[in-house]
Order: C-alpha cells, then sequence, then structure tokens
C-alpha cells in the first residue's frame, strides 16, 4: 500500500459520510446496503446478528442515544478488532450517553470484558487503554477503587491499565506499594510504567524501576526492568552504566543489548563501552557459527560495533580484526511502522569488506531495499515501479534489471525480515538506498558510505548529503495537541499561497495529489476539500497528523499470515468460504488469492497506511502554510 492511496481514503471520507448519516455507501463498486438487525429482541439474539456482520456493514447499523436497544451496537463497535479509534470514541460516546455513566467506567468494563488470551482481543485492550489514559487526571482520580480492583485482575492489559491509571491519577505511590505484593504484580506495574502517556510521570517512576534491577529480584521482574529503563528520559548516561552490568550474563544479554541500542550515543561513556566491546567480542568469539545468524547474535554485534567508536584506534582496530575472524560486519536496518521510513539515514561500511544488510519490516505494508550507484535512486525507484508486477532482476518484484542496482532484497512483508549479504564497493563513496515499491522512494530512502578505514570514519563520522536534496532536519513529533482548535482561523490568515504551494510540493504531497492543476493523478484532487469536509478545518488537520484516527473499514488492510508463516498485508476485495483477494498494490488492480486452506491467522489493522509524521520536518508556522494552501484560504 503506498502513500497516495491511503492519503486519497481519507480525504474523500467525511465525517458527514459516515455510517450514521447514510443508507448505503459505496464498496469498490458495489453498494452495501444499510443491515436490518432487529434491535427489540433480546441482548443474545442482537449481539449474534451483529456478529455476522463485517467491519463495513456494522459502522452502517443504525444508533442512537435515546433507547438503551442501541447498547449492544456500540459495544460491539467498541470491543471489535480492526475499528480505528474514531469508531471506538463514538461508540463510547453513545455507551456512556445512555448510560448516563462516564468514559472511565465504560471503559474499565470493556477492557474486564475481553479475553486476555485472545491476540485480537489484547489489541483491542491496548487501544481501549490508550483512550483510557488520556482521559483527565480529575477523572481518572474519580475512579481510584475501580482502578485498584483492575490492579488485580488476571487479564494483564487490564491489570497494567489499573496501575497505570492509578499512576496518571496522581496515585504513583499507592501504585509502587500495590505492585510490592507480589512478582506478577512488579511485572504489571513495569508494563504499566511504558503506558503511561506523560513523559515526565514516567520519567518520576525511575528509581522505583531501577530498585527492580536489583539481584534480590525475581530474574523475570530483572528482565521486564531492563526491558523498561530505556523509556525513561533524562538521566539515559546512568541507564547505559547500569545495563551494561547485564551484558555478561547469557540469562541478561539479550534483552540488555535490545535496551541500550535504544540509548543515544551521547549517553554511552568511553569507559564502560570499552568493557562492553570486550565481554561482546568474546561474546562472538565463542558462539558457534551456526548461530551466528540468529537475531539475539546479530543484535550484539551491532552494538558491539556502535560502541569500537568509542574506543582508542588502535584498541577498535584489535578488536574489529578480532570481529572480522568469527563474523561479518552486520548492519540491521528495520522500518519505521506507519511513517514509511528506514530507521536509520545512513550507514558506513568500509571499502571491499563483506557486511550482512539485515532488513526487518515492522510496518503493515511490504519494503524491499535496493543499493544504487551514486545519483540513481530516483531513477531506479521509478523504473523498479514501471515493471508492475512483472518480476525484475533476479525475479524479484519492484527491482529493475539494470547497472544501477548494486545490491537488492526482496520484497520483505510485515513481520520478515532478509538477510542481504554483500561485498562493499571497492570506491569510496556515498551510494543510496532505497525501497522501490511505488511511491514509496519520496520518503523512504538513505545513504550507505563507503569509507576506506571504518575505524576512522566512525571517530568522526560525517552526515552524507541527502540523496534528493532535502536537507531539513526533524523539528517535532507534531500532535494535535499543538494546534489550539479556537485560534486555528487566527492561524490561518494572512497565508501566502506561494509560500503555501512551495512548502506543499516540498512535502511530496505534490507527487500523490493533484491541487489548482498540478500535481499527481492517482489520489484525489484536494483543490474542493474543504467543500467535502464542509469546513471542517480541524478535521482536516487531523487527518494529516493522525492517519489511523478513522479509517473507513472498506478501505482497511488486513495481515494475512499464511501456513508457512509468509505474511501479505492490503486491503481485501472479495471473500468467501474458500479463498480471500487482497490488493497488495494499488497501482495493479490485480488482487493476490488466497485459499482459506492455506491461512493460518488473519488480523485486521486499525493502522492507517498513510504514513504519519509526514510533517515532522516542517516548523508549526510552515504547517499553517500548507493547510492554507490545501483550503483555498
Amino acid at each position: 500500500m503506498s502513500q497516495y492511496v491511503l492519503t486519497a481514503i481519507l480525504l474523500l471520507v467525511s465525517p458527514a459520510a459516515m455510517a450514521q448519516d447514510h443508507a448505503h455507501h459505496e464498496h469498490g463498486e458495489v453498494a452495501i446496503e444499510r443491515p436490518k438487525i432487529l434491535l427489540d429482541k433480546s441482548v443474545k439474539i442482537v449481539e449474534y446478528q451483529l456478529k455476522r456482520l463485517d467491519n463495513a456493514r456494522l459502522l452502517l447499523v443504525e444508533t442512537a442515544t435515546d433507547d438503551p436497544k442501541y447498547l449492544p451496537v456500540f459495544n460491539a463497535i467498541l470491543l471489535r478488532s480492526g475499528l480505528s479509534r474514531q469508531n471506538r470514541e463514538e461508540a463510547l460516546n453513545g455507551i456512556v450517553t445512555i448510560n448516563k455513566t462516564d468514559a472511565a467506567t465504560e471503559l474499565l468494563a470493556a477492557l474486564e470484558s475481553l479475553d486476555g488470551s485472545d491476540k485480537d482481543q489484547q489489541r483491542v485492550g491496548r487501544q481501549l487503554s490508550q483512550i483510557l489514559l488520556t482521559e483527565p487526571q480529575n477523572v481518572l482520580a474519580d475512579r481510584i477503587e475501580d482502578l485498584k480492583k483492575a490492579m488485580s485482575a488476571e487479564n494483564e492489559v487490564l491489570r497494567a491499565t489499573g496501575f497505570a491509571g492509578l499512576i496518571v491519577a496522581g496515585q504513583a505511590d499507592a501504585a509502587w506499594t500495590q505492585a510490592q505484593q507480589e512478582e506478577s504484580s512488579k511485572l504489571a506495574w513495569l508494563s504499566a510504567v511504558t503506558l503511561v502517556p506523560s513523559p515526565a510521570t514516567r520519567n518520576a517512576l525511575r528509581d522505583n524501576v531501577v530498585s527492580l534491577l536489583n539481584d534480590t529480584e525475581p530474574k523475570n521482574v530483572r528482565i521486564a526492568a531492563v526491558q523498561t529503563l530505556p523509556s525513561m528520559t533524562g538521566n539515559e548516561a546512568d541507564s547505559f552504566q547500569r545495563l551494561a552490568t547485564f551484558v555478561d550474563s547469557s540469562d541478561f544479554r539479550t534483552p540488555a543489548v535490545r535496551s541500550l541500542l535504544k540509548l543515544p550515543n551521547e549517553a554511552r561513556d568511553a569507559a564502560t563501552s570499552q568493557q562492553l566491546v570486550d565481554v561482546l567480542v568474546k561474546h562472538a568469539e565463542a558462539t558457534p557459527a551456526a548461530q551466528r545468524t540468529s537475531n539475539e547474535f546479530v543484535d550484539a554485534m551491532q552494538l558491539a560495533d556502535e560502541l569500537l567508536r568509542k574506543l582508542p584506534e588502535a584498541e577498535s582496530k584489535s578488536y574489529r580484526e578480532r570481529l572480522r575472524a568469527v563474523t561479518v560486519r552486520v548492519v540491521r536496518l528495520h522500518t519505521v511502522e506507519e511513517e514509511m521510513r528506514y530507521d536509520k539515514p545512513f550507514f558506513a561500511v568500509e571499502a571491499g569488506r563483506s557486511v550482512q544488510v539485515v532488513l526487518e519490516n515492522d510496518d503493515l505494508m511490504p519494503h524491499n531495499l535496493v543499493i544504487t550507484r551514486t545519483g540513481k535512486l530516483k531513477d531506479v525507484a521509478l523504473a523498479g515501479a514501471d515493471l508492475g508486477t512483472t518480476p525484475g532482476l533476479d525475479g524479484k518484484l519492484y527491482v529493475p534489471e539494470s547497472e544501477d542496482v548494486l545490491f537488492s532484497t526482496s520484497m520483505v512483508n510485515s513481520g520478515q525480515r532478509e538477510v542481504l549479504t554483500f561485498t562493499a564497493p571497492t570506491e569510496p563513496g556515498e551510494y543510496p538506498y532505497v525501497c522501490t515499491f511505488p511511491r514509496h522512494w519520496m520518503r523512504m530512502y538513505g545513504v550507505m558510505v563507503v569509507v576506506p578505514d571504518l575505524d576512522v570514519w566512525q571517530r568522526n563520522p560525517t552526515t552524507p548529503a541527502d540523496p534528493l536534496g532535502n536537507n531539513r532536519s526533524f523539528v517535532k513529533s507534531w500532535q494535535l495537541t499543538d494546534f489550539d482548535k479556537d485560534k486555528l482561523d487566527d492561524g490561518l490568515r494572512g497565508r501566502s499561497s506561494e509560500i503555501g504551494a512551495k512548502l506543499f510540493k516540498e512535502a511530496t504531497c505534490l507527487g500523490c495529489h493533484k491541487m489548482k492543476g498540478e500535481g499527481g493523478a492517482v489520489g484525489p484532487d484536494l483543490t474542493d476539500v474543504l467543500k467535502r469536509w464542509k469546513g471542517d478545518k480541524h478535521g482536516i488537520l487531523r487527518e494529516i497528523l493522525e492517519p489511523s484516527y478513522k479509517i473507513d473499514p472498506k478501505y482497511a488492510v488486513k495481515v494475512v499470515v499464511d501456513i508457512d508463516g509468509i505474511t501479505t498485508s492490503g486491503i481485501v476485495t472479495a471473500e468467501d468460504s474458500k479463498s480471500i483477494s487482497i490488493l497488495v498494490n494499488p497501482e495493479v488492480p490485480e488482487p493476490k488469492v488466497i485459499q482459506k486452506s492455506d491461512i493460518d491467522e488473519i488480523i485486521p489493522s486499525n493502522v492507517s497506511m498513510m504514513p504519519k509524521a509526514l510533517l515532522d520536518k516542517f516548523s508549526q508556522d510552515e504547517i499553517m502554510e500548507i493547510l492554507s494552501y490545501i483550503l483555498g484560504e
């Protein structure tokens, strides 16, 4: 799924076009009539009728807040997997109105009703927990007894939510006291820490987390504390030293290494780094060859490689030579969920040396990694897109047979990884890497820097030039709350259409959408978007900043896992008792057909495939210029 498709989806569907206002809507080429549900029957009969509906039809069921007969409908929407946060919040409001209660009471009841052993219901539970924990402190403070009761629940999500709710309500000491009762309570409390939405509130719990690292605590508690510590900011240098002590233990090595990798480079002091490198190199030398491709080993070697830059040149070279004797240099790249980018904008390799690049896809979309010659990123990406579903180089989708392609992976599905092993070019320079899935290249790229001496470069690394000439740096992870709704009109006054048009293009919007006669033709023409949204400027801004807040179910992505563990993600175009058809690439209108007998699991997603963080490299003033231009003001 590509950026422009979901942008098209989200901007074409206005709040006024939601299910409550229409008796039917279009689902591809087929009109979906509003289901006729007998709401005057018993609750069990109504629930049975609702269970037979897919998500798109469920949202079309008649609702109102003046009669308890609508409660089963609202409850079904609140608890159904694969629906967006907006759907759940609207259903929650309906339940609160009918029951004359409050959101916190109903959310706790909903969490208690979930089956904690069911994966889909666990996903729903986490989303309900997020909604609950954004309630004002005073609202949660009124539900202290209910939160305390939740802390003793068997359902792990509810239990952690109870602890987190008590913390957010200003009762952190009481939550900590309760956590001391038993091992399971400590584990639930540690899970709760990562749920707390406020960084400041979370950081205030750091001393308690540190106390659970003590060797008098059970192993599972210590492991959970090791995993939780990186979520605390402000004292990363101390966290680095504490976590380093766990790496020499086989029981704690992997969680400690993964937590250490999350800490910034500036938190890593030279002395501790040298101790860690020594431990990790000895670990590499003692690891059997057959185990040197495991995720755990790759993570350890990535940490060792990053820490070598902290050592003096002679020692760094000595340790690197020892590593080369037992393993090749490993670079791990992750895709960033929902953001259509790699987690590293660049990495360095030594000219003429063997290297393994591990691409791990943590996103719902399929991605690949193609390393190109200098200056050829866009040419290779466009040539790959032109292939459509025709296999390219070595049978790989979207990888053209071109001398400009140096190395490439296949398309890597959600939750999968691929290891790309090659010998780095002998000529030092900056070699772009890119995802060649159609239209991803505009955001999803980086640079492989080939250097004569890796140790020398790592002690004084230099940021390579952006292959597409984008010199912007990160500004802020913008949230809707950063924009005052009541002052939005004031912020839009006096804007320049010329500046807005320039920024609109710079943000890559123009590559997907037509605006005032210019731009891409696949996404919708945004010239009259304000009219389609019936003047809701704040709603349009929310769709840009929070693309997963509202997703029309008929376009919701599903992830299908087959019996061989291969995942396929896309929009379901057809489904019957024997097969399911999924549109993987909207530019190629032929869906992939998967037999039901070959499917292990179908996972509905409540995450939009439109990337978030599109405007995180723009200032608030620039965002207002872009919004003004889109609105035609």
